[in-house]
């Protein structure tokens, strides 16, 4: 008996200790402004739970049909009558649980409803008083206005956090009651009921929309020119984000204080977000998918895109192509349009190229020049649609919200939310009169994935040389909402998870460990790393954390971590800048520029791919800081410098450091000719020291032991510098990948010593001819 007390104690206080973990976050993020009252009574609830699963009711005779209103309630094995489920003799019962979970929902939802339609009202007043400042020259009054908006974002934020907060509490709350009182589970029921409730299922986008208008307003922004000069220099720079959902509306009032958002007209009135469908193309031996996974140059991605929640009227053909940046192009996207009914000509190759050309150019004036350009494109698109037998494959479909000055090129944003793919194999195309899935029909698992993160893109177009990207750029970077996923594809993406059995090789990211349970629920389990595996089977893998085909050198570019390493509930936004900023860099050159010791600006982070050095001590606090001084090893060799222990704890962009396949051949070349150097300094030292004469007269002993250590020293570094640049090549490092400092005292030290053997053979020419002249 005492045994069993001690473990309904040790069981009760285990029972407090998780229910304490949840309830101490919530006491913890009550909003100051809200109070405890609008929160989910999450306290109460637990101790509900407590008291019903200390006695255990029986289970409910489901089998009978009838029941009698005089028979006295059934008996247990000792004559007792037994509790029915949720009356347990006192008055807790379940009905009592079941009645304060519908009361918190309704306070919920009153409470998020309420504070909705307050901060309409707020829009409404800001919105009248700017239009009473038409001409925004009164720069008090446009400061206030914008100090309002400000606070309607917060409010709206708050909001959210509140409705996530208490969203996550019901979650929690219902499933413990499931586990510790399992005759009447509820979870499934409850949860289904929140989601059809409007502060749950609320579309509230207009807050943002309404937002963005006002700060537009306030910013005075005017449609840019449309640039026609060929002759100026952009640094294009695109670069894309995993966003966490609960930081979706953060990044979003994040962007539309600087950009507007692109209006897009839907049936219940305007909106910041679109439907988006696009249909991928390939063949059976998914071509293209491989081409752009192994990035081969010239390799297209053929699609069909419309938009809307309608039928397909209107029809978008796009093809991309990759080119290779350090060839000096750039990848491209070109698209024309057609009609839903000539999607199966275009697929067909029967399109009326011809006649549609000319009517371009009577109808609509278009030149001959662009007409021969549309002209080109189509016959391309469609030709390869016919010899390399593309059919569709498969299907992306997300909201897109789209941040952008009109005609402003300098920084476009989007932000595609609510993303899925779809599976486009597996049903009959009718001669490809049908080229896209009946959204009617119910898809298997199998034939849906639902990827758990929004998509940023960030694209910039920097025009100048001393071109930065703004500053509220690299803040957004800085804030740790970002994670970098380096050349992330939703079409790459859709087939390895959608089509596991014909790919040959998957991306790297399916490794992430956010994102594994998504590919899981769609039958894509081949292409991961089993948990399963034996110590045998451990060894023989170089990374066990990486599945089979998936990227093994790469997984530190992993924005959560995998298996092995899950960073979910600790992973920060992984940028350079983020990184940087965690570690104090940020902060340091902040100063340095205040204190008018930096020229180029407090952001942080830098986009060039040719950063000089000052650049470098820029971005990560170079050798100017206090406390990071190099030694004279470090400065010699910079494998061992100090510095690098940033170095290799940072993985750096690939927008920052693009790594091409030559360059890993180009480092073992520089090896091999330092290594020839120093070996043919060898040979030359040996040679001198076998046939120089030993009378203790002659300098050659002395030249050829100066020149040994030499040699050895260009052997050493030539692996040293091999070693250290291949790790840097790995793992992205940001600035420069040469060494301006080895060569230099290694070059100085060998003219040193030539220069030392030309004057000491002069001295002994001259002081030869000075003893000749006597005699």
């Amino acid at each position: 008996r005492k045994r069993e007390r001690k473990c309904l104690a040790a069981a009760a206080t285990a029972f407090r200790r998780r229910r304490m973990k949840y309830g101490q976050h919530l006491l913890e993020n009550i909003a100051p402004e809200y109070g405890p009252d609008p929160y989910l009574n999450y306290a109460d609830l637990d101790d509900t739970i407590r008291v019903l699963s200390g006695k255990a009711p029986a289970r409910a005779d489901q089998s009978k049909r009838q029941v009698s209103l005089t028979t006295p309630p059934p008996t247990n094995a000792r004559g007792v009558p037994q509790h029915p489920p949720g009356a347990t003799g006192g008055d807790i019962t379940e009905e009592a649980f079941f009645a304060s979970i519908d009361a918190e929902l309704t306070k919920v939802e009153k409470f998020t409803l309420d504070k909705v339609t307050e901060l309409r009202k707020s829009l409404d007043t800001i919105e009248s008083r700017c239009e009473g400042e038409t001409d925004m020259t009164d720069d008090d009054a446009v400061e206030g206005l914008m100090s309002d908006a400000d606070e309607v974002a917060e409010s709206f934020l708050r909001l959210e956090k509140y409705v996530n907060i208490n969203f996550m509490g019901f979650h929690k709350i219902l499933k413990k009651h499931d586990k510790y009182c399992p005759a009447n589970p509820c979870k499934a029921f409850y949860v289904a009921r929140m989601h059809n409730q409007a502060w749950v299922r609320g579309d509230y986008s207009d807050v943002v929309v309404r937002l963005s208008s006002i700060y537009s307003t306030l910013r005075r922004d005017r449609a840019a020119q449309e640039s026609a000069d060929p002759s100026q220099s952009f640094l294009r720079s695109t670069t894309k984000y995993w966003v966490k959902t609960e930081d979706v509306s953060r990044v979003k009032y994040a962007i539309l204080r600087h950009l507007p958002v692109f209006l897009q007209k839907t049936s219940t009135g305007e909106s910041d977000s679109q439907l988006t469908n696009s249909v991928y193309l390939d063949n059976d031996q998914l071509e293209l998918y491989h081409g752009r996974l192994d990035k081969l140059p010239g390799a297209i991605a053929l699609r069909l895109r419309w938009y809307g929640a309608a039928e397909p009227q209107l029809v978008f053909v796009e093809r991309k192509t990759h080119r290779d940046k350090w060839t000096g192009e750039v990848s491209v996207k070109e698209r024309f349009t057609v009609s839903e009914k000539e999607v199966q000509q275009v697929m067909n190759n029967t399109y009326p190229i011809e006649a549609k050309k000319e009517a371009m150019i009577v109808e609509k004036g278009v030149t001959q020049a662009e007409a021969d350009d549309w002209e080109s494109l189509v016959r391309e698109c469609t030709q390869v649609v016919e010899t390399k037998q593309l059919v569709p494959t498969m299907r992306t479909q997300y909201m897109r919200t789209a941040f952008q000055i009109p005609f402003d090129a300098t920084v476009r944003v989007s932000l595609d939310t609510n993303l899925c793919m779809i599976s486009e194999r597996g049903y009959d195309l009718k001669n490809k009169t049908v080229w896209h899935r009946d959204p009617s029909k119910t898809l298997a698992p199998n034939e849906i994935t639902r990827f758990p993160h929004a998509i940023l893109e960030v694209k910039l177009e920097l025009r100048g040389e001393n071109a930065t990207p703004p500053k509220w750029v690299t803040d957004l970077q800085n804030s740790g909402m970002l994670y970098e996923v380096h050349k992330f594809s939703k079409f790459i993406h859709g087939c390895a998870t959608l089509i596991p059995d014909d790919v040959r090789c998957v991306p790297y990211w399916v490794d992430d460990i956010s994102i594994r349970d998504s590919i899981l629920a769609s039958g894509g389990g081949k292409i991961l790393v089993r948990t399963d595996l034996d110590e045998a089977e451990k060894k023989g893998l170089k990374n066990i954390g990486a599945g089979p085909g998936a990227n093994q050198v790469y997984d530190h570019l992993l924005p959560f971590g995998d298996i092995v390493h899950d960073k979910t509930s600790t992973a920060v936004g992984r940028t350079a800048a983020s990184t940087a900023a965690m570690q104090g860099k940020i902060q340091r050159t902040n100063q340095k520029a205040a204190n008018g010791a930096g020229t180029k600006g407090n952001y942080g982070v830098n986009f060039y791919n040719d950063a000089d050095m000052e650049d470098e001590e820029y971005i990560v606090g170079g050798p100017g800081d206090a406390g990071e001084e190099d030694t004279c090893i470090g400065w010699l060799f910079p494998f061992c410098s100090p510095q690098n222990a940033y170095y290799l704890s940072v993985v750096a962009p690939t927008s920052v450091q693009k790594i091409e396949p030559k360059i890993f051949f180009a480092n073992e070349r520089t090896y091999l000719h330092w290594l020839h150097a120093g070996v043919t300094l060898y040979t030359i030292a040996a040679g001198i020291l076998a046939f120089a004469e030993n009378d203790g007269t002659s300098w050659a002993p002395w030249y050829a032991m100066a020149l040994l250590p030499i040699s050895l020293g260009f052997c050493m570094y030539a692996l040293h510098v091999f070693l250290w640049r291949a790790d840097r090549i790995k793992t992205r490092i940001p600035g420069r990948w040469d060494d301006p400092r080895g060569p230099m005292l290694l070059g100085g030290t060998l003219v040193v010593v030539l220069a030392v053997n030309f004057f000491a053979k002069l001295y002994e020419i001259v002081k030869y001819n000075s003893v000749k002249g006597e005699l």
